[in-house]
């Protein structure tokens, strides 16, 4: 097969500016439990590429499953390209790289039997159903994938990878007079299956407060002082700031862009969030990304300041930027445009006992069950949270509704935790109809001032 993407790409190149090719080979098991029982399980492989051909600043773009077509495929790709191209061709340089990266896990999920999982997960299914006659219903997802990759372009670059991701959790819903509430548990690896053993402690845990939060009050509504765990801090760090980071979303926005201007100060000199693809055994590592180009830490915010963003080769080019390692495909059906890997807020320097101390009316907020963005805005959901009386945490409160500026709400930020406890789970992030794309996002505990917190009146 390497002899023939090198023909490939040596009998075409000439016919355009640049032209790459992405190979996938990939396998993947999934395992769904509800109450106890086994409610699907799936096991599916799929092999596939695509060419892309770039020509006069127009992409010409085309996914297969029949690799011995490959060269009809490069043609129409071409042609694509030449049907449009107009204009000046812009890639960030990048360095021309022949490697191989292999399988390097701590854990193999494969050596494990699908019998062994299959009970494991059932399991923790009836572990948690048994836990209270009020837990209505639990769910055990699991999936794994390992990928074969092979990239080539016309620069010279030949990289073959091999590649696993894991993911799942456990969602545990209580019921009560019509009342209903909900935790979860979430995991993922990139190396290693033992990120799903040893759950049975947080599984009670998680279990018993969901059946608390069915008696728990509603937060009131108002302006606090809050401050996030781990889970929490990573999902803000991601989804209200880290798409706005993204390259082709500010290239592609001008008003955004006026906003995102390199060296504006963004929050206070403690503040400091980076995305990296570094992180070993995260669920957003990467050695290269979906272009050819090796993947690095990305510091995005530096002591306050702008200072970075996340480029693909073709918005670095653009915006006479960096490439970062930044281009990712969900698979080979799709082209690579900027997106995430680990996004984070850096450690602090101040104790959780600092953070609390000087609190009067506060809210512990804990988890997420979802929110969305707009443009600057933000609005999310906490799994549940704890008040904060007189720097001490009182009382279990549920409907914890956190609103407001992002830009505002990064300048709040006075103080930030000295560990992050975060770890991965399933799911991924979604853009650009790629979903479910892994990644992570993590970080220390935050305070943040004058938040808006909707509740009950």
């Amino acid at each position: 097969m390497k002899h023939n993407l090198l023909s490939c790409i040596e009998n075409y190149k000439s016919q355009c500016d640049y032209l790459d090719i992405r190979l996938e080979d990939s396998s993947s098991t999934s395992i769904s439990i509800t109450n106890g029982k086994l409610n699907s399980l799936k096991k599916s492989s799929e092999i596939g590429g695509i060419v892309r051909a770039l020509y006069k600043g127009a992409w010409g773009v085309v996914s297969f499953n029949n690799l011995e077509e490959l060269n009809s495929f490069t043609e129409a790709a071409i042609k694509q390209a030449k049907l449009t191209g107009k204009d000046e061709s812009v890639l960030a340089p990048v360095e021309v790289v022949e490697d191989s990266v292999l399988f390097d896990l701590k854990h193999d999920p494969r050596e494990i039997s699908l019998d062994q999982k299959i009970n494991l997960f059932t399991e923790y299914n009836k572990l948690a159903l048994d836990s209270h006659e009020n837990i209505s219903s639990v769910n055990v997802g699991y999936n794994e994938t390992f990928s074969n990759l092979t990239f080539t372009n016309s620069e010279g670059t030949y990289i073959y990878q091999e590649k696993m991701d894991l993911g799942g959790g456990i969602s545990i819903t209580a019921i009560k007079d019509g009342n209903s509430q909900s935790t979860s548990i979430g995991f993922g690896s990139s190396d290693d299956y033992n990120c799903v053993l040893g759950l049975h402690d947080e599984i009670k845990k998680q279990s018993q407060i969901a059946v608390e939060l069915l008696d728990a009050p509603k937060v009131k509504s108002g302006t606090y002082t809050v401050i996030t765990d781990s889970h929490l801090t990573g999902v803000f760090a991601h989804e209200a700031f880290g798409h706005l980071s993204e390259g082709d979303n500010v290239y592609e926005n001008k008003e955004l862009a006026d906003i995102m201007e390199l060296g504006k100060d963004f929050g206070r000199p403690i503040l400091n969030i980076y995305d990296s693809g570094l992180d070993k055994g995260k669920r957003g590592y990467l050695v290269y990304d979906d272009e050819g180009v090796k993947t690095e830490k990305t510091y995005l915010i530096k002591e306050g300041k702008l200072v970075g963003r996340l480029h693909s080769r073709s918005t670095a080019g653009k915006m006479g930027e960096k490439a970062t390692g930044s281009g990712r495909a969900i698979s080979y059906k799709h082209a690579p445009i900027p997106r995430m890997r680990n996004t984070v807020i850096e450690i602090g320097e101040s104790s959780f006992e600092d953070m609390l101390k000087d609190v009067s009316l506060g809210i512990l907020a804990i988890g997420t069950n979802g929110g969305q963005t707009n443009g600057d805005n933000f609005t999310f959901s906490a799994s549940y949270g704890y008040m904060i009386r007189d720097g001490k945490i009182g009382e279990l409160v549920r409907d914890i509704n956190l609103a407001g500026n992002v830009f505002q709400t990064l300048k709040n930020i006075d103080m930030i935790g000295t560990e992050d406890t975060s770890h991965d789970s399933g799911g991924g992030c979604g853009k650009g109809e790629q979903f479910p794309l892994p990644n992570s996002h993590g970080g220390p505990r935050i305070r943040i001032l004058n938040v808006v917190v909707g509740g009950e009146a």
